[in-house]
């Protein structure tokens, strides 16, 4: 995918969570049973750092339970981040992970991260290389036996999800300009609208890892009905 086209789909993306950001974030109300899982696994004393933090209900848990170390939430759309409140020893930033390696210095409110996860956000970043670029830049972020957790939305095992699937036309983007896996889903709840999402196999996310300086030491499935809408995965640096 070329820069020009990746544009056009993060900014569909963008009108998407600034119009239906509140809409969205009232669908987002119960963390999803892969996330509790994560949750049971993190340390009080644990630094967390959740890129794409949406409406905060992950770290707002964190510090439910009685967290001890720092908890900071980034996202790019105001709508969900005015349900994120911040709280002590948690914020929330707003910010636009398209630009990581550009603002990574402002993240370092701790001495690195013992943990960053990003859930349900990568498949919203177009192209090889604007992920590669975020990913490189979580490894720089992380302590040296830190982990990145993250999971990856797959619709395609919906067949509820998979009817949502749009023509790119409808936005006047060329299917031939997109990459494998890149796909157009509709919403409609307070209205119709349009995002951008990306469909990883396992292999695709490995591979990302080993670009980035990481490898996969653990991968489960989880979420929705059938419990494979989710594919989580956690990192480490290699």
């Amino acid at each position: 995918m070329n820069s020009d086209t990746a544009d056009r789909v993060i900014a569909i993306n963008h009108e998407f969570y600034n119009r239906f950001g509140g809409e969205f974030s009232a669908t987002r109300r119960r963390l999803q049973p892969g996330v509790k899982r994560i949750l049971d696994s993190i340390q009080a004393d644990e630094s967390v750092l959740d890129l794409g933090c949406g409406n905060g209900n992950f770290l707002r848990e964190l510090s439910r339970r009685g967290h001890e170390a720092p908890l900071l939430g980034v996202d790019f759309s105001p709508p969900l981040l005015r349900d994120a409140e911040s709280s002590l020893g948690t914020k929330f930033l707003a910010m636009d992970l398209t630009n990581l390696s550009v603002i990574r210095d402002q993240l370092l409110i701790t001495d690195y991260w013992s943990l960053i996860t990003c859930f349900a956000t990568l498949h919203h970043i177009p192209s090889t290389e604007m992920r590669l670029d975020i990913l490189r830049t979580v490894r720089k972020l992380l302590k040296d036996d830190g982990k990145f957790i993250l999971s990856n939305w797959q619709f395609l095992n919906s067949a509820k999800l998979k009817s949502r699937i749009q023509p790119w036309d409808r936005v006047g983007i060329a299917q031939d300009d997109l990459d494998e896996g890149d796909y157009l889903l509709d919403w409609r709840s307070g209205g119709e609208g349009l995002r951008y999402a990306h469909q990883f196999s396992a292999e695709e996310l490995s591979g990302l890892a080993g670009q980035a300086g990481m490898k996969v030491v653990d991968s489960f499935l989880s979420d929705g009905d059938g419990g494979n809408l989710g594919l989580y995965q956690v990192w480490v640096r290699s």
